[in-house]
């Protein structure tokens, strides 16, 4: 059976319970999944398929330190543009979709059109990127705000029990 990904209220609170586990550590495994969730380990790949075909879980990845990758900056860019057509707006996301430096894209309302997540290797790198964005077809505006100190950059999503 699969979960309708659009219904939080479909999951158990074993469901969530293996969500919350695997958002703190995807490379447990799924011997250890099942304890911590209080289940076999059967079920609990059976679960875990299952929350996956039902796009509760959407994939597995390392998390990176960028500064010993190379990428000494990251920065956020907020992108107005000069029209909100959909043809506009879908040409801008597919267009940054293709530079590896942009990390998240966010269409946003109330002060631009989109919130840019991006990275740099050095000042140098941030200057290209940001008159890179500025001279994109139809961007009215740029504003960068670079990131001093991350204190807290969770995973996923918090997740609660099913009743309460």
């Amino acid at each position: 059976m699969t979960l309708p990904a659009t219904e939080p209220g479909a999951l158990d609170d074993i469901d969530r319970r293996i969500i919350a586990e695997l958002q703190e550590d995807g490379r447990m495994t799924n011997v250890e999944l099942a304890r911590r969730a209080g289940i076999s380990p059967p079920p609990c790949l059976r679960r875990v398929r299952r929350l996956e075909e039902g796009g509760y879980i959407k994939g597995y990845h390392a998390q990176t330190d960028g500064h010993l990758l190379g990428w000494q900056i990251a920065f956020f860019a907020i992108v107005g543009l000069e029209s909100q057509k959909q043809a506009v707006l879908s040409a801008f996301e597919a267009l940054v979709a293709g530079w590896v430096e942009v990390r998240e894209c966010h269409m946003i309302r109330g002060g631009g059109d989109f919130l840019l997540k991006l990275v740099a290797r050095d000042a140098a790198h941030e200057n290209q990127l940001t008159a890179r964005l500025t001279a994109v077809a139809n961007v009215a505006k740029v504003q960068t705000l670079q990131t001093i100190h991350t204190s807290r950059a969770l995973p996923g999503v918090p997740v609660e029990r099913a009743n309460g």
